[in-house]
């Protein structure tokens, strides 16, 4: 890794990251309460409106394995500062859409900025941070990963209770203009540039191979009227992506300067990391996608009630990952693992039994516990797992981390949500529960006790992932095993 020079004042520099980082993934969930009231302007369904979040998405997922390429081909300053740009340009853009097709345009330019800037971030605090300090430096980036997407529901719910759609757009776009100041102030070059040429092929094979993949899965586990279905197109398009994804593999493996290093996996730590990771992911993604919907299809919460049930949790989330990031340079990751991902399973369980009267404070309490437990885990593991590359090796790292998490995320989702409504449609009513009801009474019944019976079916199975998170918890490395030597930088 390039000589870190003494003066640079990594305090500043990894601020200013995380704050670009936040903002990126904040958009992720920061629209989900707002499509609605987008139909309405536009007059579309829900199957086009989706693709605002669906779109933002695969185009933050096809980014990020290309990032490896773009930090060892451009500075940590000109690279950081030109994806905020990007960003802000989509921002701005969105706030003064008149028509869906230039809304979903700037959604997909704020997606080709939010895509680079997370693993650049992870990056630097890797270059950056000694390896005995990454525990509390990888905390404060589980408080971006966490608690903004967990936080963009709340908050989009709150601004359009007064506000438009607009407004989300609007109260972003400064504090992006303001971390493109302070990048200029504080950002300096820490990464390793070693000038690799553009492969267009790898560039085209990782685009339509992990692209068909999440768009693949995403289209499964969508919320439209045919959610959960597995189409015949929806099968075509994931084994393409596999295909193609095989391909780009097999192609990385035979360069000598790849353009994402799947050697790796060659790293056993790294790679049972990354499984446990992505289950973690998916058991987090799993109840921020399926708690909503039960609150507010099934029980007919708002959007912001159901926003201000999982605050409590995201907040716990965002005070604990710096802490837990401590406790892991001390401890390792494996007992925190443990703990958090024996927490995560239990409060899993019980949602496995939600009814139609399910105390809304029984909601909050367990939801706020299971993110406890997840802060223990999440960034530990995945610290522990990038702590055992070699420095050369960190912007790839850290790009097929954050890539398997948006693959993990996507199949998470649509996993459950296949599940969910698989389970609804194939529910039989018992007759003794319809008694005295009118036939409109009845049909109602059968509907909500259908989706019920969906929802705990779909927690049974986060359950059963979560419990496998937790039996492979047990292999990883109680200690950091590497030992590898960073410059020290003035904080």
């Amino acid at each position: 890794m390039t000589e870190i020079n003494n003066s640079i004042k990594r305090g500043p520099m990894v601020a200013v990251m995380l704050i670009g980082a936040f903002v990126g993934l904040l958009n992720e969930t920061l629209l989900a309460t707002a499509l609605p009231a987008i139909m309405n302007d536009f007059g579309i369904l829900e199957n086009k409106v989706q693709w605002l979040t669906t779109a933002f998405l695969l185009t933050n997922g096809v980014m990020i394995p290309i990032s490896a390429f773009l930090i060892e081909k451009f500075t940590t300053r000109k690279l950081f500062i030109t994806a905020l740009t990007v960003f802000a340009l989509g921002t701005f853009i969105a706030s003064l859409s008149h028509s869906f097709e230039l809304l979903l345009t700037a959604r997909i330019i704020q997606a080709t900025g939010s895509g680079i800037m997370l693993p650049l971030m992870m990056t630097v605090m890797l270059a950056v941070f000694p390896i005995e300090k990454r525990g509390a430096a990888m905390g404060m980036a589980g408080i971006v990963i966490a608690f903004a997407p967990a936080i963009g529901p709340t908050l989009s719910g709150w601004l359009l209770e007064y506000f438009s759609w607009r407004s989300l757009f609007y109260v972003v776009l400064p504090i992006v203009l303001l971390a493109i100041l302070f990048a200029v102030i504080f950002v300096k070059n820490v990464t390793n540039l070693t000038y690799p040429k553009i492969d267009i092929l790898s560039i085209l094979l990782s685009s339509f191979g992990f692209g068909g993949l999440l768009y693949g899965f995403s289209s499964i586990g969508g919320h439209g009227a045919e959610a959960g279905s597995l189409s015949t197109s929806g099968i075509i398009i994931i084994a393409s992506g596999a295909i193609i994804l095989t391909v780009f593999i097999l192609r990385q493996l035979k360069m000598k300067k790849p353009m994402l290093e799947f050697r790796v996996f060659k790293f056993p730590i790294f790679s049972l990391a990354l499984v446990v990771n992505m289950i973690i992911l998916m058991a987090l993604i799993g109840a921020e996608t399926l708690l909503p919907l039960y609150m507010q299809n099934t029980r007919g919460f708002s959007p912001l009630e159901s926003g201000l049930m999982l605050l409590p949790g995201a907040i716990i989330m965002g005070i604990m990952s710096p802490i837990t990031g401590m406790l892991f340079d001390r401890l390792g990751a494996k007992w925190l693992a443990v703990t958090g991902l024996g927490i995560v399973s239990i409060t899993t369980l019980l949602f496995t039994n939600l009814a139609m009267d399910t105390a809304y404070s029984f909601l909050v309490v367990i939801y706020a516990v299971r993110m406890f437990g997840l802060s223990l885990a999440m960034m530990p593991v995945m610290t522990a797992g990038l702590n055992q590359l070699p420095q050369e090796w960190y912007p790839h790292g850290t790009a097929m981390a954050n890539t398997m998490q948006q693959v993990s995320a996507s199949i998470g989702t649509a996993i459950l949500i296949t599940v969910m409504t698989s389970t609804a449609r194939a529910y039989q009513p018992v007759a003794s529960n319809l008694t005295g009801l009118s036939e409109k009474e009845a049909t109602l019944e059968v509907a909500n006790q259908a989706m019920i019976s969906g929802y705990n079916k779909a927690f049974i199975f986060a359950t059963v992932l979560s419990f496998l998170g937790l039996a492979l918890s047990f292999f990883l490395t109680t200690k950091k095993t590497d030992k590898a030597t960073s410059n020290q930088v003035v904080s």
